[in-house]
Parts: structure tokens; C-alpha cells; sequence
């Protein structure tokens, strides 16, 4: 028994060792890919040349039930986090170690922007590592506020539209600012699979996907369960 236990800690220990040096390196890549990245642009210039884009709406020409229902939705703790939310990466982390995949990958609103305007949307470890990297810039240059204005206006919504104000549009013919609570909440739930949820190809899914929005936003706070039931009966 006391060789195998002692067999058992040595092999413990090489994947422990394994597994840090993944780590380092997985994190010096994406550290050189963050740079690079900035190398090319600065995040400032970016961010301009984003907010200068026809139909870039400000937060203040957005309802707040809307705004409120993808922070629910999306990064529940956006407002308390650093950019990087270690409760969600822990959680994927151990789904996607089980499962061999990327299929959760635990990014804050604030990751996604920096992935939105500096990287691919292709699934690798190294470029989640620069996603950090990028994540920690965007909350050390702008606010919360700043953060999730470009979040909305990058977006992916299905169907061509990227942003809140094509989406708002293409769908429903209107402006941002006119979306109703049901319009918002439909749309809040879109841009986690736009393919999934396409308004055109399977409302089905997308109505499904809206009451899981309500849902979160009743849990959350943002909504009493009378108020989600008078937006969309559940």
C-alpha cells in the first residue's frame, strides 16, 4: 500500500507539473497575441473607429430593461467583476476539461468585447488567454458603462445584423430607443447562438430562449415574477 500511495503522489505531482506548464504556456502565447494584436492597433483608435460607425447607439438611446436583460442573461456579475469572472471560468473549465472542448468558455461581457474587436471568433486556448489580457485593458482604459455600450454595438444577432441598431431595425422596423420590454427581452437572448435563435429560421428556439432571459432576470433581481408574466405569459 505505501508504494502504490507513494506511486500515486509522484503521478499526482507529474500532472500537477503538466498541467502548469500547459498553463505558462498557453498564457505566454496569449500574452504575445494580445500584443501583437495592439501592435497593430491601439485600443483607444479601435474603440473610435467602432464608435464612429453608422448606427453606434449610446447607451442613453437604449431602454434600461433591455440593458438589463443582457447583463442578466449574459454576465451577471459584470458589475462586481475586473473583467474576468473566476466563478464562470471555474465552472467551464470543468465541463470543458471533461468534455475535451470549448464549448463553455465563462466570458464576461467585457471578454467578448475584446474578442469582438481584436480577435477571431475561432475557439482556441490561446486566444482566450488574450482575450484576458485585453479583458484586463478595456476595464483599466473605460467604465462598466463604456464596456457594455460597445458590447451591444458589436454583437451578432443573426440574419447580417450586427449591433443593436441593425437588429433593432432589420427585425422590427424601429429604432433602439422604441423596442418594447417583449422586443427587448427577445433580443437580449439572441447573440448566444444567433444560428440557434434566428428570429427568421426558428422563433421556436428564439421564444424558448426568451423566457430563459425572463427567468434570469427575475432571479437576478431585475424583474418580480409578475412583471416577467406580463411581458411574456409563462
Amino acid at each position: 500500500m505505501r508504494i502504490i500511495r507513494k506511486l500515486f503522489t509522484r503521478l499526482l505531482l507529474l500532472v500537477l507539473a503538466a498541467a502548469v506548464a500547459v498553463c505558462c504556456l498557453v498564457g505566454a502565447g496569449g500574452y504575445r497575441m494580445y500584443r501583437a494584436a495592439l501592435a497593430q492597433q491601439s485600443l483607444q483608435d479601435r474603440v473610435a473607429g467602432i464608435r464612429a460607425q453608422p448606427g453606434y447607439t449610446p447607451l442613453d438611446q437604449l431602454p434600461q430593461l433591455y440593458l438589463d436583460a443582457v447583463v442578466a442573461v449574459e454576465d451577471r456579475r459584470f458589475y462586481q467583476h475586473a473583467g474576468i469572472d473566476p466563478i464562470a471560468i471555474v465552472r467551464a473549465a470543468v465541463h470543458d476539461l471533461s468534455t475535451g472542448t470549448l464549448d463553455q468558455g465563462g466570458s464576461t461581457i467585457t471578454q467578448q468585447v475584446a474578442k469582438n474587436l481584436f480577435f477571431t471568433q475561432e475557439k482556441q486556448f490561446v486566444r482566450k488567454a488574450a482575450e484576458v489580457f485585453m479583458a484586463f485593458a478595456l476595464e483599466d482604459s473605460y467604465s462598466k458603462d463604456d464596456i457594455l455600450e460597445l458590447y451591444v454595438n458589436t454583437i451578432y444577432f443573426g440574419d447580417g445584423y450586427y449591433g443593436i441598431h441593425d437588429a433593432a431595425q432589420g427585425y422590427f422596423g424601429q429604432p433602439p430607443a422604441a423596442l418594447t420590454p417583449y422586443q427587448s427581452t427577445l433580443l437580449a437572448g439572441i447573440p448566444n447562438a444567433p444560428s440557434v435563435y434566428s428570429l427568421t429560421a426558428r422563433p421556436d428556439l428564439a421564444a424558448q430562449r426568451q423566457q430563459y432571459v425572463l427567468r434570469q432576470m427575475v432571479r437576478n433581481g431585475y424583474l418580480t415574477q409578475a412583471q416577467a408574466d406580463a411581458i411574456v405569459p409563462s
